[in-house]
């Protein structure tokens, strides 16, 4: 059994963050989105595992290496651009050959690890097994239909959705997956669909199971979905204090403060994380926050917000609240007369001001 995982793509709906920084190796509770994907093929026992990159840059396999600190063997696949899931499944042939695997989109997290998934599709013996999970808004994905039981068609991002199921990042497929991405033509949008690929096994009569995800499901692809997985990803972690915080600070709840971090004259209340290296002074840092490394805070209150490393929060009088800061970035208070409001913005920035 082998494992494919996907960290390409221009994370158009995560700009401007993804500007300078790939998607997959944003932050979530202080751990890169890359890395739960790889603990959980990890921890339902697959090692050898392929990483579709985006063939214009190295920062993945910079980023992640060998994947010896997981017990894993990584063979590194690089695209040469965002033309569908399909497209990376068929690329990856050379690699994957006649085992069956695990198609596990960098993404995507879900609660529990993907072994009971992986156990009932060698359990079922069928072709594909897909993950399926409710949501709000399954136009936004793969949709399956399915009657007594059985999927029946899976259409991308219909605008009648046939239930309100979508086609979760989590695949498993024998080799009979290549026969059906290497018979597709690009959609509208000009890609290989997945989709496609899984009405393909439908149509000529190979087998399609499914697992419903009955936990909780994100695909981080918006800002919302990356708080929504920080949130829940904090409820979920034990307290350790590898820092240092005065006796004039108070903490709440579950709270992580990492190694090198002082905590000064500040209420912190979790659940929470503060990675290394950082200051808090005489501030508020609210429930459901990950701050990550090499940060200063200064008499400001944050809540419910991803802040990544070397940022600066200084003096600002109103609480930071459902808010996702990227590197080095710096909200200060005016420091002169007029008091105006001073911004820095880079493409498609949005700021919320009282």
């Amino acid at each position: 059994m082998k494992a494919l995982i996907t960290s390409g793509g221009r994370g158009t709906r995560l700009r401007p963050i993804t500007h300078t920084q790939n998607k997959h190796l944003i932050p979530i509770a202080n751990k890169p989105i890359l890395h739960y994907a790889l603990e959980a093929v990890r921890e339902a026992g697959i090692i050898d595992v392929g990483i579709v990159y985006n063939a214009d840059s190295e920062e993945v396999p910079q980023a992640i290496g060998d994947g010896s600190r997981w017990g894993l063997h990584i063979t590194y696949i690089p695209q040469e651009a965002p033309l569908g899931l399909a497209h990376v499944v068929k690329i990856s042939q050379d690699f994957i050959g006649d085992e069956p695997f695990v198609f596990y989109l960098g993404d995507n997290m879900v609660v529990g690890g993907i072994r009971r998934f992986l156990e009932e599709f060698t359990r079922l013996d069928t072709n594909c097994h897909l993950t399926l999970a409710r949501v709000k808004d399954p136009e936004r994905f793969g949709v399956p239909e399915i009657v007594n039981g059985r999927i029946v068609s899976v259409e991308e991002k219909p605008q009648h959705p046939k239930s309100p199921y979508a086609v979760a990042g989590i695949y498993f497929y024998d080799h009979h997956i290549f026969e059906a991405v290497n018979n597709l033509q690009p959609s509208a949008r000009g890609e290989l669909e997945i989709s496609d690929a899984h009405q393909y096994l439908l149509d000529h009569g190979y087998i399609v199971t499914y697992s419903e995800i009955t936990g909780w499901w994100k695909d981080t692809g918006k800002p919302i979905d990356l708080l929504e997985a920080n949130r829940l990803v904090l409820e979920n972690l034990e307290e350790r204090i590898e820092g240092e915080v005065d006796e004039k600070s108070n903490l709440f709840g579950t709270v992580i403060v990492e190694r090198g971090t002082r905590i000064v004259n500040s209420n912190l209340r979790g659940p929470l994380i503060i990675g290394e290296d950082t200051v808090v002074e005489d501030s508020y840092i609210g429930p459901f926050t990950s701050i990550y490394h090499h940060c200063y805070i200064r008499r400001s209150e944050i809540e419910y917000s991803i802040v990544l490393a070397h940022c600066r929060i200084l003096d600002v009088h109103a609480r930071i609240e459902g808010s996702l800061l990227g590197n080095d970035v710096e909200i200060v208070a005016a420091a002169d007369k007029p008091l105006v409001h001073r911004f820095m913005l880079s493409d498609q920035s949005r700021v919320e001001v009282v």
